[in-house]
Formats: C-alpha cells, structure tokens, sequence
C-alpha cells in the first residue's frame, strides 16, 4: 500500500511539473516537428507561416478561426485562446473563465491592479501610461512562463471616446478627447508589447500582444430600449474624420498594435465586423495595419440573427471573413465557414489570409520557437508579478490620477496633530471590490480608504450611511450623530459596478437614491466643513455640493486600484499633492434630455442641441476638461515658439476657397515631407507659486477665433506634466505640427488648414500663431 502511495504521488508531481509547462509548440527534442520549416526560426515569419497554414486541413483551419482554437497534435500546435483581459492590469473575468488564456490556478495567485482608465488617464502623463503597460506586459508574460496561460492575446485598450456622461463603459477609457486617447494608445501598446516609449525598438518579438478597441463609434451599450447589438450608430464624416477615428489611428501607426477589435454595432448601416471599407481599406491599406482583427463576443452571430444584415449565417461568414476580420469571438465561423465554403460564398483562399494573420501574431509571441525559457522574455518569473517596484507603481499612478475638485478656504489638507478624530461615512469608505472597477484581476492586495484614513488618525470611526451605492434608504441620523461627535468628516460616496458597468448605461448623473440626502444632512450637522469624496468612473452632477458652503471639499478619485485607499488618504492628509485633471467634461442632470443615441459631436442651435464635449459642447458645465485643483498655484507663460508665422504658399500650390472668405489647404495635398518641414516648437514656462512641491499636468489648446464649419471651440494639442518644487521654475517644450495640430476636420471628412489667425492657450495665457496662404 505504501508503495502504492509512493507512486501515485510521483506521478502526481510528474503531471504537476507537466501543467506548469507553457504550451509551446516546435519542440527541439521532438524529431516529428523539429523539421518542418514553420519551425525554423532563420526563415522569415512570412515563409513560416505559409508553410504552416498549407499543412492544414480544411478542417483544421476552420478549427482555428474561433477564440477557442484547438490543438492540432499530428504537427505539434497546442491549444490556443485568444481572450485573455488587461484593461488596468492582467485581468481575469470569472464568467468567461474557461475562455481566457490566462488563468490565477497556480503559483501566481494575484497581479498588479492598477487604477481604472478614466483615472489613470486624469494624470496627462504619457509615460506613467507606458510604464503601466510593460507592467502589465511584464506580469502577463511571467504568468505564461509559470504555465497558467494558454494566450498571450490581452484585448485591450479601450480607446472608443467618453462621448456621452451615461456610457456605462466610459472608466474603461481615457475620456472624451481623441489626442489624449490616442497618446494613451500608444503609450500602453507600446508598454504591453515590449516596445520603448518612444517607439520604433520592438522588432518582430512580442512581449505580449495589446489589441486597441472596439473600432469604431462604439459608445453605447443599453439604453432607452436600444442595445450595443443592434445599434447603427449615424455618423457624419467630419466626426469619424476628428473624433473617433483617430484614436485608433494612432494606436495602428504609431503604437504598432497588434490587434484590433472590431465593435459589434453598425456605422452608417454597415457592421463593423463587416466593412471592407473599415477593416482592409483603413486599416489595412491607408493606416499599414499587419496585425490580427478579432471580432467581438459573438458579433458575427448577431449581423444575421439581430441586424438582420446577412440573409444567412453563411453570408454573414463570408462578409466578415472577407471585409478582413481574422478570427470570431465566439463558434459562428467554426459552424457555417465551411458550409459557406461549399456553397462557394468563401474560397479556401479567404481562410487562409485570416490564418496568415492569426499565426504571425503567435509566431511573434514566441510560441512556435520551441522552449521558451531561454528566449527573449523567458526569464520573467514569478517574483516580478506583485513585486514592490509593481505595486509602488500602482500607489503613484492613483496618486497622480486623483482629481481636486473643491477647496474652499484651503480646507485640505487636514492637519495630521490637529485632528483628532475622524469620522468617515458613506457606502464606499471599506469596500474594496469597488476599487477596482470593472475588467479587473486579483489584485495583489487592497487598501480601502477607511483603512488608508485610519493609518493616520487612530481615533477614527465609521458608517456606512447606506447599506449600498443605489442607498435605497440611509441610516442619516446615525451618521448625523457620528458626524457632530468628531472633529473631522470624510464622505465617501459616488457609484459602483451595479450602476455602471458593460450592459449597463446611466439613467441619471446624480448620485443613487438618498446618497445626496445624506450628504447635505451630515454637512449641516458637522462641526466643520465636511469633505466629500466621489469614486465613479462617469461623472456625477455635484452641483449642490460644488456651492454648498458646509461642503469644503471635493475629490473624483475614479476607481483607484489596490493602493488607492493609501493615496486618499496621502492627499488628505497633505503627504501628497494633488495634480489630476478632469479628462472628462461633467455635464448636469438636464443632459439627460439629450438622447444617447445622437452621434454628432457639435452643437445644433436651431434644433436645441448642445453637442458633445468640450470641443463642441455649449451647454452649462459642472465642471470643465482639464479641470482640477491643487495646494500650490501655479502661473504660466509663452517663452517663445520658433516659428508664429506660417506661410502655407511655400508648403504648397493649391488653395481651394469656401463659401467663407477664409481660405483653407487639404493637408493631403501638402503631403508629408513639408507637412514634415513645417513643424515648430512652442516653450512653456511654469512656475509653483505655491508652498508644496508637486507634480503639475501643463495643457496646452489652441482655438481660432472664428467659429462655423464645425470648427471646435478649442481643442487640446498638448500636454506634458512637470514636477516643481515650492517657488521652483520649469519650461516645457511642445513640438507642433500644423497639419495635426493647428487643422481641422471639413464636412467631407478632409483634415485642413485655416488661413488667419489662431490662439494657443495655456491656463489664461494666450499666444498668437498666424496662418498665411
């Protein structure tokens, strides 16, 4: 029996050693597939490829155009899932579990769990961005290594724009502008593959493959008897060409992404999953895509069993397959491709290009170069997920993402001797689920704000005040009671995942329930001004709280990851200085007059509608983009620029006039060598004013001064963060380019350059630059 025993546990410890391996295939020691040339790694990846995908079956690629794609054992190709989550950190989502590559079963329980986007995103610090991304990148790679992943695919970023305050996917996002977007694009592409932050190092390897969605005018997921599924979004030229759509140009040319996800929903009548024009002529042909294109979850089922687009699901397999996507989310493609074959609506052809492209990103990723220890990346190993250096980082980016919105009489920060004692109130003070926000893993470990606000001030006392966010009643005269008896209170309140989340749009923008009953019931009873503090990725009508004289405070902390109880608690306590900015604009309540499902960006004065966001929007504002506060004060001015006089005849030889008497170039017609030459410099300087050092986002806009078009009231063309001590100078150095930075979109969609006179705008300084042509 002892025996018996003996060699049940060795082989149980041999089948453990096995499960720990990362599936890889071409193995050395295996004669059977050593030979083949998609093995030789001296032969270019093309030629692999195609040697590859010409072994198959018909059968056996058909197998391979699903997320779940199978092994193929008689060439040695294990198992492969294309799903694996990284929105804020590697992520897991316990629904979808057995379709993930990426699974917490094993020696590595936990992974770095950074902010939310929408919060992140607050800092205007691109190279904060990038160093999230190779964290992530990093944490993915050493959790393939250990054996708990099956995938190296991460879907993500979401870089759709925060078009609309409801949008229930809005935190997943860097906000409404589409420079901010697409530089964070870039910046956390280029982290996640392993590439250098200003780019152009990464060759063929990937340290991991980022892929940006959900492309394109995706912004909406339910509302008002409207779904994601069967929405065809209308969308004018003029807003694809400087709203949506530039985002994930960035990320295609300058990120050099691997993936994009298509979005299930239609542009203009056509799915997105299925536009040619979209997918192969954009992306592909115009923008140098050479990467994969994933549809979204079961998003080609729905272009025939919702939309009604295709007259059978074998149509519906031939417009995807044919427009350019490569590989579906979901088993449509594996249960109708090869009826669709047979009934000659497809070519084996088609298939093999979506197969050219799937293999190439795994042939990229490592995964076809035999063990994968002693190549590049395989010595990332479990001590570098969760690591100090890690989780430290997620400590300044919550830090640095954290919004002062109020501070009236310099409240903050409070006095760490003076105070006494601390009562904290509200339903998101100890819970620590809703750090994290949605799309998220494990985290390493959490520090809720009660927990961060009691590292300081041993006397502090709490309550709830509501049993949850939607706070269907509150316990007010309790918390009136807890409230009197301190020195100090903090409120934390705001949203959660049960308000906003995918599936999940906002009715309303003010807070659930009794939440604002609360709050005004505890700052009359308090001794002092109360501070309030809101986590929520969408923004919230606070104007009660904004003017009300016993609310002294304000902070949007977002969703703020693991450590952000730490950084709350850092901030109010004056270890910290705050310097996010809204990357967002906050709308009142009677936006929700407005229809989420108006795609147009400007306003509509004779139709009542007041557009979208800051560049368009002309409604009244809680509070603006770029918005925020700090404890120092900071003054700005125009250094020099290089050039203020921009003389478009020497750029070019055509002018076309408009009905205007302004006269306007196409930047194509410029073309990008003088496009190129007319770049110019723009000096900052900043100084802090202040008696705290700290770190400061500059935004630089620029607007012109006549309007009409749909030209944008400003727009923002740079943004830099600087970090000054108390009394300390910088200078900041913009580099501009007319044809992106001082153009605009036409209604054709044609991106084109004004004559006359344009602003650049930092805080309230303005600086002349003068367009001749």
């Amino acid at each position: 029996m002892k025996m018996k025993i003996q060699s049940l546990c060795i082989i149980l410890l041999f089948i453990l050693a096995e499960t720990s391996q990362p599936p890889f295939s071409c193995d050395s020691s295996n004669p059977s597939t050593k030979s083949y040339p998609f093995c030789q790694t001296s032969l270019p990846i093309s030629q692999r490829v195609q040697d590859l995908v010409f072994r198959l079956t018909l059968d056996e690629k058909i197998s391979q155009l699903v997320d779940t794609a199978p092994a193929i054992p008689r060439l040695g190709i294990p198992a492969y899932e294309w799903w694996s989550e990284a929105l804020h950190g590697v992520a897991f989502l316990p629904e979808v579990s057995q379709r993930q590559g990426i699974h917490f079963n094993g020696t590595i329980a936990s992974a770095t769990s950074f902010p939310q986007v929408i919060l992140t995103a607050a800092s205007f610090d691109a190279y904060l961005w990038y160093r999230i991304g190779q964290v992530t990148g990093k944490e993915a790679r050493a959790i393939y290594n250990a054996g708990q992943a099956i995938g190296m695919t991460f879907w993500a970023p979401n870089i759709n724009i925060f078009r609309d305050p409801r949008w229930g996917r809005g935190q997943e996002t860097p906000g409404e502008d589409p420079l901010v977007t697409g530089r964070y694009a870039v910046s956390f592409v280029r982290g996640v593959q392993g590439d250098s932050f200003q780019g152009g190092a990464l060759g063929e390897h990937l340290q991991a493959s980022a892929c940006c969605k959900h492309f394109t005018a995706y912004d909406l997921d339910k509302w008002n008897g409207t779904n994601r599924f069967i929405f065809n979004a209308q969308v004018t030229l003029q807003d694809l060409a400087d709203t949506y759509q530039p985002p994930f140009r960035s990320c295609i040319q300058e990120g050099k992404a691997s993936g994009i996800m298509c979005a299930y929903n239609q542009v203009n009548g056509v799915p997105n999953c299925a536009d040619y024009d979209l997918l192969s002529k954009t992306a592909r042909g115009q923008w140098g895509f050479r990467g994969y294109i994933t549809s979204d979850c079961d998003a080609v089922s729905i272009i025939y069993d919702d939309q009604g687009y295709a007259k059978s699901p074998e149509d519906a397999v031939a417009d995807v397959l044919k427009a350019g996507m490569d590989v579906n989310c979901g088993n449509y493609l594996k249960n109708y491709t090869k009826s669709a074959v047979e009934k000659k609506k497809l070519t084996e052809s088609d298939v093999d290009r979506a197969l050219h492209n799937l293999f190439s990103i795994r042939m990229r990723l490592g995964l076809f170069n035999g063990n994968p220890a002693p190549l590049p990346y395989g010595n990332i190993g479990p001590n570098q997920v969760c690591s100090q250096k890690h989780q430290d980082l997620a400590l300044e980016a919550a830090r640095d993402g954290i919004v002062l919105l109020k501070n009236s009489n310099q409240l903050l920060p409070l006095s760490k001797l003076k105070t006494r004692s601390l009562a904290i109130i509200g339903p998101n003070a100890d819970n620590s689920t809703i750090l994290l926000g949605n799309y998220a893993g494990p985290p390493c470990k959490t520090v809720t704000p009660l927990q961060g606000f009691k590292g300081y001030i041993k006397n502090t006392r709490y309550h709830p005040g509501c049993s949850t966010v939607a706070c269907s009643s509150a316990a007010i005269d309790q918390a009136v009671k807890m409230a009197k008896g301190a020195d100090q209170v903090v409120l934390v309140m705001g949203l959660d995942q049960t308000q906003e989340r995918e599936e999940q749009d906002r009715v309303d923008l003010v807070l659930p329930g009794n939440q604002q009953k609360l709050i005004t019931s505890v700052a009359q009873a308090a001794k002092k001004p109360v501070v309030l503090v809101l986590l929520c990725g969408g923004p919230v009508d606070t104007s009660f709280a904004k003017y009300d004289k016993n609310i002294g405070s304000i902070l949007w902390a977002g969703y703020p990851g693991e450590a952000g109880g730490i950084a709350l608690a850092e901030i109010i306590f004056g270890d910290h200085n705050p310097g996010g900015r809204l990357p967002m604009t906050w709308y009142p309540q009677e936006f929700t007059k407005v229809p989420m499902t108006d795609m147009r960006m400007r306003s509509q004065p004779s139709s009542g509608y007041p557009g979208r966001t800051y560049r368009f929007y002309k409604g009244k504002k809680v509070f603006e983009f770029g918005y925020g506060l700090s404890y120092s004060n900071y003054t700005y001015e125009f250094v020099s620029a290089t050039q203020n006089n921009i003389y478009l005849r020497s750029l070019g030889d055509k002018i076309v006039e408009n009905s205007n008497p302004i006269s306007y170039k196409t930047i194509s017609e410029l073309g990008a060598e003088l496009c190129e030459k007319s770049k110019f410099s723009v000096i900052v300087r900043v100084k802090n004013q202040g008696k705290m050092s700290g770190k400061h986002p500059v935004l630089l806009f620029v607007k012109q001064p006549k309007l009409g078009e749909g030209r944008p009231m400003k727009k923002l063309v740079g943004f830099q963060s600087v970090k000054l001590n108390a009394g300390e100078n910088g200078e900041i150095e913009y580099k501009l380019s007319p044809c992106e930075h001082l153009s605009r979109a036409n209604e054709e969609g044609l991106m084109v350059i004004d004559e006359g006179s344009q602003f650049l705008l930092v805080g309230d300084r303005e600086y002349p630059i003068n367009m001749t042509v």
